[in-house]
Parts: structure tokens; C-alpha cells; sequence
């Protein structure tokens, strides 16, 4: 079973969840945790695995050999996403708009273009305990992470339980961590802001055919609009985490909360169970 741990809005509590319940299964299950939010990795400062294996990510970008070029221009032609540019006699390629489709070398008519590898991130994989650990960092300045999140989840293990700790918000990097899940669990707080992109979220994932559900992180801190909403879409709420100082200050520590309060891991286990009877 894979579950995704996602929210529209960063700072809900997501990676919290995502660690809290891993951890409540360890000696339960054999799990795997992936922590797919490559562009700010920070489960490892909880779960605090011990790191063997570093794996470099590349993806294939062009480079033209102009002495065999006639510039027909049909490499921009059939490029989606502008990353290459004929100009009279030269040819322009833009490496960080290069989705390393390949189109512009498989049609090139003159076999002038070949792939190279641009480094795009890391995969860094380990051990906590029992539990099996893998996440992704992107390198500085690369503006797309779906590749590396791509990368890192062709290690999924389809003989483990995996929670997926997913990029924050509903566009690419989002849709690419949570594609593929059994069920996806969604972290909110009772804000307006919580709730609006709730929304985005809860529509995103609807329209990746994924069953979905809600836990409230900070209840009590706000309203109860987001409660109203859950109801009237018939999401279910499967827990309420109460806006507690303990556990603000566990996690300015980097102490799980099920560490911090253990009768958390208890109930994070009956979501487990809850999620696996839904996504049966």
C-alpha cells in the first residue's frame, strides 16, 4: 500500500503526519518512507536515518553539433516547452526548460543532436531503525523537481508499506509525488487560508481518482468552516490534532510526536487500519 501525505498549503503539519505515521507502524509493518518534497527535505531531522548510499539524478538534455546542423528548425518545432531556439545560424538550447523528453533528437533529420546528462539532484537512502528511508535534493538553482521526484519513486517497494511525504501545494511537483498512491491523506489547519487550499487540493486529487481523507492540525486555533466543508463534500475526518504547545515544542526539537506523546502513536496506527479497510 502506498499512502500520500499532502496539503495545498505549506506549514500544515504534512511532514509531521507523514513521520508520525511511519513511526506507528514501525514493529507493526515493514515500511518505507519517501520524502518526496525534494526541494526542502526535512523528515530526515526527525527520523533521523542513517545515510549509506548517495545516487546522482540526470537528465537527458541536448547538445548540437552545428557542423552537421542545416538549421531546419524542427528540433524547436517540436519542442512543448521552448527549449531550444534556431536563429538563422545558431541553435539556442535552454537546459532549464528541458523536460529531457528526447523529441528534438529522435526527429532531428540530420542526427545532430545527442543526449547528455545534466545532474538535476540527489537520492540519499538509509536506514531508521526498521524503518527504510530514501529522500531527494534538488540542486540550487534547478527549477524543476518532477524529474528527481520521478527518480526517487522507482525505488518505491511494492512489498513494504510507503508513505509518501509530498511537495506542499497542487502543481507539478504535487501531482508527481501523488500519482500511483493507494490513498491520500490530506493535512489542513482551520484557517481561511487552510481551507482555501483545501479546496485545490481535495479537486486535484479527485481528479487523480486517489480516495482521499483529512486530518485538522491545530484544531481550535481558527474556525469551523473547514469541519462544514469536510461534511459537505463527505470527506472524512479521520483525526484532530489540537493546538498544543508540546507538541510545537517536540517539533522545535525534532521530536516526532508520537515520541513526545505516545498515546499519538495508537491513533495514528487506527488511521492506518481506517485507510487500509477504504483503500480495499
Amino acid at each position: 500500500m502506498i499512502i500520500s501525505i499532502a496539503s495545498g498549503k505549506g506549514g500544515t503539519g504534512k511532514t509531521t503526519v507523514a513521520v508520525s505515521l511511519a513511526l506507528s507502524l514501525e514493529g507493526r509493518r515493514s515500511v518505507q518512507f519517501l520524502d518526496c518534497d525534494v526541494e526542502e527535505p526535512n523528515a530526515h531531522l526527525f527520523l533521523k536515518p542513517s545515510i549509506d548510499k548517495t545516487i546522482p539524478v540526470f537528465i537527458p538534455v541536448p547538445e548540437v553539433d552545428e557542423a552537421k546542423c542545416t538549421f531546419c528548425g524542427k528540433c524547436a518545432e517540436v519542442c512543448a516547452h521552448n527549449a531550444i531556439a534556431v536563429i538563422k545560424n545558431t541553435v539556442l538550447v535552454f537546459s532549464e526548460l528541458c523536460h529531457g523528453c528526447g523529441g528534438c533528437s529522435l526527429l532531428c533529420p540530420e542526427k545532430a543532436i545527442k543526449e547528455v546528462g545534466k545532474k538535476i539532484g540527489v537520492l540519499e537512502s538509509g536506514t531508521a531503525d526498521n524503518l527504510q528511508f530514501l529522500d531527494g535534493r534538488l540542486e540550487l538553482g534547478e527549477p524543476m523537481s518532477p524529474p528527481l521526484i520521478r527518480a526517487e519513486k522507482k525505488y518505491i517497494d511494492p512489498n513494504r508499506t510507503v508513505i509518501i511525504d509530498v511537495p506542499p501545494g497542487t502543481s507539478c511537483p504535487m501531482i508527481e509525488a501523488t500519482k500511483g498512491s493507494d490513498f491520500c491523506l490530506l493535512v489542513t489547519e482551520p484557517t481561511p487560508f487552510g481551507l482555501h487550499d483545501l479546496r485545490l487540493t481535495v479537486e486535484t486529487v479527485r481528479q487523480l481518482k486517489i480516495p482521499l481523507g483529512v486530518i485538522i492540525n491545530r484544531a481550535g486555533l481558527g474556525d469551523q468552516e473547514v469541519e462544514e466543508y469536510c461534511q459537505k463534500e463527505r470527506i472524512p475526518i479521520l483525526m484532530t490534532i489540537p493546538f498544543d504547545r508540546k507538541i510545537a515544542e517536540a517539533y522545535s526539537e525534532g521530536i516526532p510526536v508520537v515520541e513526545a506523546i505516545p498515546a499519538y502513536g495508537q491513533k495514528f496506527f487506527e488511521i492506518f487500519e481506517r485507510i487500509k479497510r477504504t483503500a480495499e
